[in-house]
């Protein structure tokens, strides 16, 4: 790559370590879930516990993974150390946060480069819904709570 190519943003040291911005060649539009869950998805978040939620990886590099979340704070990023680890430039080191107050789920974005969406919406903080997509970077995920704290659930 010749340096008209390439020129490190102001400040940073060249390592490579960096977030890419989205171009314009990538679709940026909210497409909502409309496809049926997979029997063994439908198992899994029927077998979540009282404050547990799940994430279903529905498109990006990891399509098919599912992550839980069972504790009151579940980091996201590029990190190696987040909790949910998302290899992909297109996610920032330390891009979102999902906080758990008993049965709500709130994810708050972490001053992401590329930011983190809720339903198609770009947001600082969200209160995740049954069924709400999530965008981070490339990955698309659905947000799932447990059956047995949804509204009309018998106690």
């Amino acid at each position: 790559m010749t340096d008209a190519q390439y020129r490190p943003a102001a400040g940073h040291d060249g390592s490579g370590d960096t977030t890419q911005t989205f171009g314009h060649e990538v679709d940026l539009s909210f497409v909502p879930f409309a496809g049926e869950l997979s029997p063994v998805e439908l198992e899994a978040v029927g077998a979540l516990p009282s404050g547990a939620a799940l994430l279903l990886v529905r498109s990006g590099p990891t399509a098919g993974a599912r992550y839980l979340l069972d504790t009151d704070v579940t980091t996201a990023g590029r990190h190696p150390e987040a909790a949910i680890f998302l290899d992909d430039v297109t996610v920032s080191r330390r891009h979102a946060e999902i906080t758990r107050d008993r049965t709500v789920f709130e994810i708050i974005d972490q001053r992401s480069l590329n930011g983190t969406y809720v339903d198609g919406d770009r947001v600082d903080r969200a209160v995740l819904r049954n069924g709400a997509e999530v965008r981070i970077g490339k990955f698309r995920f659905n947000f799932f709570a447990s059956p047995r704290d949804l509204p009309g659930a018998g106690a």
